[in-house]
């Protein structure tokens, strides 16, 4: 699985990057803050939610400590999209959110 840590995703964001980030933690996790522009999609809804994801795009997964990113990104992949697991999740996220 394709990795990338939470410094590095930053300063991407931080470019100005295009960039599709799907957040798969829980609705309470989120209202405490995640990436600007990222996609909310709880993990559990995931499958039903399949249609709104570009599969010609890349797409950086992110949960709290990399876990749930994790089974997204295997479940994505297995669907035939190109993924990247956020390391540590957002423990690791050092910049600003977006509430």
């Amino acid at each position: 699985m394709k990795e990338i840590t939470a410094k590095d995703l930053s300063k991407k964001v931080k470019s100005g990057a295009k960039l599709s980030i799907i957040d798969v933690r829980e609705d309470e996790e989120v209202a405490q803050g995640k990436i600007p522009g990222a996609k909310h999609i709880p993990l559990g809804e995931l499958p039903d939610r399949l249609n709104e994801i570009d599969k010609n795009k890349h797409h950086y997964m992110v949960c709290r400590s990399r876990g749930r990113s994790g089974k997204a990104c295997a479940f994505l992949k297995n669907e035939g999209y190109d993924v990247t697991n956020m390391e540590g999740g957002m423990l690791s996220w050092e910049d600003e959110v977006e509430k």
